[in-house]
C-alpha cells in the first residue's frame, strides 16, 4: 500500500515528503500541479492533481492507505469523500480547533469515514519571513507588540509529526496541538534574526496601524491587515505555554526560532542585504 501526501511540493507537504523518506520503506505517491518540475526526491512517485480541484484527482487514491491532507477548507468534504470511496483508511490533516479558520477542515474530516489524526499548530515560525522586505529596505522591524509572547512551531516539526502518524500509527482520533519549545516575544525573533545573520535590526514600536502600513507593500493591504489585527491578536489571547507535543511524537526537542534561524541564515541573509 501507499502513503500519499497532497500539496506535496507545499512549504510543509513537501517536509512531509522528506520526513516519510527517512521513517518508512512504504511507496509514497506526491501530489502536485506540476510533477515534472516538483523535483522530489528519487522514488517518490509524483502524480498530477490538486487538492483545490477535486476533479483532478480521479486515480490518485488507488493503492493508498494513508495520506497527508493539505488544508483547503472550500474543498476538503470533497476530497475526503473521494478519499475514502477510493479506500483510504486514514487522514493525517494539517487543520485546526474547530472555532479557528481552519475548523471546517477539522469537521470535514471527522464527517467523511477513515480514521484520522488532527495537527494543530502555533503560529509557523517561518512567518517571521514576512519582515524580510522591510528589514532590506529600512533595516527595521514595525510591529505593535514587542513583548508579545508565543510558542511559534516551525515546519519541519509539522511535517515530522505528520510523518510519524502516518507511519507509526497509535494517534488515530487524536487532534494534536503543536507548539514550538519555547515561548518567544516579537522583539526576541527579531534579534534572533539579526544574531543568525549578523546584520543589525532595530525594532520599532508602532500603531498597528503604521504595521500594516509596513507590511502592505510586500503581503498587500488585506493579508497585512489580518496579520496585524486577527492572527496577532489571537496570540494575545493564547497562553504561551510549550506542551512537548513534538518531542513526544518525534522523540527529539522542538526547533526554536534561534535553531531554525541558525539553519537558514544564508537564505535570510541574502534576502536583507
Amino acid at each position: 500500500m501507499t502513503i500519499l501526501v497532497t500539496g506535496a511540493t507545499g512549504n510543509i507537504g513537501r517536509l512531509v515528503v522528506d520526513h516519510l523518506g527517512a521513517r518508512t520503506d512504504e511507496p509514497v505517491r506526491a501530489l502536485t500541479v506540476n510533477p515534472a518540475r516538483a523535483a522530489l526526491p528519487d522514488g517518490v512517485e509524483a502524480v498530477r492533481g490538486s487538492v483545490r480541484k477535486p476533479d483532478t484527482l480521479d486515480g490518485v487514491f488507488d493503492g493508498v492507505r494513508a495520506m497527508y491532507l493539505a488544508p483547503v477548507e472550500e474543498t476538503a468534504a470533497e476530497v475526503v469523500a473521494r478519499a475514502a470511496d477510493a479506500g483510504v483508511e486514514y487522514i493525517v490533516d494539517l487543520s485546526g480547533e474547530p472555532e479557528s479558520w481552519w475548523g471546517s477542515v477539522t469537521a470535514a474530516v471527522e464527517a467523511g469515514g477513515p480514521a484520522w489524526t488532527h495537527l494543530w499548530p502555533a503560529d509557523f515560525v517561518e512567518n517571521l519571513q514576512m519582515w524580510l522586505p522591510q528589514i532590506r529596505e529600512h533595516g527595521m522591524v514595525r510591529e505593535p507588540w514587542p513583548e508579545l509572547a508565543s510558542t511559534p512551531t516551525a515546519m519541519t516539526d509539522i511535517a515530522e509529526v505528520a510523518a510519524v502518524a502516518l507511519t507509526r500509527g497509535g494517534y488515530e482520533g487524536t487532534a494534536l496541538s503543536l507548539t514550538g519549545p519555547v515561548p518567544v516575544t516579537r522583539r526576541d525573533m527579531v534579534a534572533a534574526v539579526a544574531q543568525a545573520t549578523g546584520v543589525p535590526i532595530r525594532f520599532e514600536q508602532v500603531t498597528p496601524d503604521e504595521a500594516v502600513a509596513a507590511l502592505t507593500p510586500s503581503m498587500g493591504a488585506e493579508d497585512a491587515d489580518l496579520m496585524v489585527n486577527t492572527i496577532l491578536g489571537f496570540l494575545h489571547e493564547a497562553e504561551p505555554v510549550p506542551n512537548g507535543v513534538v518531542e513526544q511524537v518525534t522523540g527529539r526537542p522542538g526547533t526554536t526560532v534561534a535553531a531554525w534561524a541558525r539553519d537558514h541564515a544564508g537564505e535570510l541573509r541574502a534576502a536583507i542585504t
